[in-house]
C-alpha cells in the first residue's frame, strides 16, 4: 500500500449478520464498490461523504493548455468538457477495507501482524482472534484524514479497537485526547475507540505512519 493502514482489533469473529453490516456500510459509502472475497472490499470513497470538508477554492477547475487541439479555436461548449483537468484533485480515495484471520481470509499476514504483541494484548484486554485492516491507497494529507475517519465509520458498526502506529513525539499528544485506551511499544502504538480516531483526526498535529 502506497498510503497509511489502520486495524481494527476484534476480540471474536465478525457473525454473518455483523458482516452484512459491514458491507452495507462500504457499500454505501463508495463511489465504486468492488467485493474480492466475502469482508474483502477494494473501493473509492468520496471524502465528503466521510464529512471531510471541501476547502478547495471555487476556480480548482483551472483551465489547463489542450495540445490536442494545437492552435484552434474550442468552442464554449467543447472549452467546458475538456478545458480543466479533473483529475487533479479527486476526491475519490481509493482503499482496501478488509478482514483478516482464521477462516476470514489473509490469515498468514494476520498471524505475522499479530505476532509477539504481549503489551498491545494487556491495553486490550483480550487477544485478537480477527482484525480489519482499513488501507489507504494513496498518502495525500486528505487520504490521513479519510483514513482514519473511514475507519471510524467501521467501528460504529462492526465494534472493536483501533490500533495506530505513532510517529515520533506522538504519543505524549494521543495520550490525552478522549477515547484513548492506552500507549504500546515503547510510544510507537495508540489504542482507542472510535471516538479516539475522531479527535486524533481533527488534532493540528495529526499525521498516520505510512
Amino acid at each position: 500500500m502506497s498510503g497509511p493502514t489502520l486495524v481494527i482489533e476484534l476480540a471474536e469473529p465478525l457473525s454473518p449478520a455483523a458482516l452484512r453490516e459491514f458491507r452495507a456500510l462500504i457499500a454505501g459509502l463508495s463511489s465504486r464498490f468492488d467485493e474480492k472475497r466475502p469482508g474483502f472490499f477494494d473501493v473509492n470513497v468520496p471524502a465528503e461523504r466521510l464529512g471531510v470538508e471541501d476547502r478547495r477554492e471555487e476556480d480548482w477547475r483551472k483551465p489547463f493548455p489542450l495540445p490536442l487541439l494545437g492552435n484552434a479555436t474550442a468552442d464554449e461548449e467543447l472549452t467546458a468538457l475538456v478545458g480543466f483537468n479533473p483529475q487533479r484533485e479527486d476526491w475519490r480515495r481509493p482503499f482496501l477495507v478488509y478482514l483478516m484471520g482464521p477462516g476470514a481470509g489473509d490469515e498468514s499476514t494476520f498471524a505475522a501482524e499479530h505476532a509477539d504483541e504481549p503489551e498491545v494484548e494487556i491495553v486490550l484486554g483480550f487477544r485478537p482472534t480477527h482484525a480489519v485492516n482499513v488501507s489507504a491507497c494513496c498518502n495525500r494529507e486528505i487520504d490521513h484524514v479519510a483514513t482514519a475517519l473511514l475507519t471510524a465509520a467501521v467501528m460504529d458498526v462492526i465494534g472493536g479497537v483501533a490500533k495506530a502506529e505513532l510517529l515520533d513525539g506522538q504519543a505524549s499528544v494521543v495520550a490525552g485526547l478522549p477515547g484513548v485506551l492506552g500507549i504500546a511499544d515503547d510510544d510507537w502504538m495508540a489504542l482507542g475507540t472510535a471516538e479516539f480516531l475522531r479527535a486524533w483526526a481533527a488534532h493540528p498535529a495529526f499525521r498516520l505512519v505510512k
